[in-house]
């Protein structure tokens, strides 16, 4: 679905990604994991054209959308949600989710997600009127994803959801993750918490200072002791 051959992007001078080779198949979960300034996050920006590759090709379903600004990308089903949640924070929880379907006129299938986004979270349906910086860190968290699925991608790139929340809300983030992936959408996952990504993935690459080091099945990957004893603890 999503394919990524020979990138590399820079920041001026410093070589961020060098020569990265990925791919996330229709209908998966692929979790990036490694370290904090591997590249992870450049890759995710670069994807939905927040940021331009010096090299390499970017092609989804088979055309190169590496050229493409980022509101065609998501025309064509890619959708960002970033590190930090990013909402509209004096905009209310419900315009938050209109936004999100900007590029589309079905309304229709725009309340269809709506009533989706309730169900995955009820409690955003409790606060439509609040202002979303009024939020918590996991209700903001809930609204971000909510948003992304307003624009009904078929790819969802997630950066960092549990970043910053109560350990005890982080495993119902990825109960939802694993949900939205149930229900059809391919998911490209950045995630530092790479015990509970790798459970819930179906792939998995390990970056380290801009190259790719490792890659498999997830759960070929959480058993290999090299991963274990550098990103899961030697657990």
């Amino acid at each position: 679905m999503l394919r990524l051959e020979g990138l590399h992007i820079r920041y001026g001078a410093i070589h961020a990604v060098k020569g990265v080779d990925l791919s996330v198949r229709e209908g998966t979960i692929t979790t990036l994991i490694g370290s904090n300034g591997a590249g992870k996050s450049t890759i995710l920006r670069t994807i939905s054209g927040l940021k331009r590759a010096a090299e390499g090709r970017i092609e989804f379903e088979g055309v190169s959308i590496a050229s493409l600004p980022p509101h065609e990308i998501v025309r064509r089903g890619i959708v960002h949600i970033p590190e930090g949640r990013v909402i509209f924070a004096n905009l209310t929880v419900s315009d938050n989710l209109d936004l999100g379907a900007y590029l589309r006129r079905d309304r229709a299938g725009i309340r269809a997600d709506l009533e989706r986004v309730f169900t995955l979270f009820p409690r955003l349906k409790e606060r439509l009127r609040q202002p979303g910086g009024t939020l918590s860190g996991g209700e903001q968290q809930m609204l971000a994803v909510g948003r992304g699925l307003m624009a009904r991608p078929r790819l969802l790139l997630m950066d960092e959801p549990s970043l910053g929340l109560a350990p005890m809300l982080v495993k119902g983030i990825f109960e939802t993750i694993a949900e939205i992936n149930r229900s059809g959408t391919a998911i490209l996952l950045v995630e530092q918490n790479a015990h509970m990504a790798l459970q819930i993935a179906h792939d998995a690459s390990v970056i380290e200072t801009g190259r790719i080091v490792a890659h498999g099945p997830a759960s070929a990957l959480a058993s290999d002791s090299a991963v274990r004893e550098a990103y899961l603890g030697g657990a």
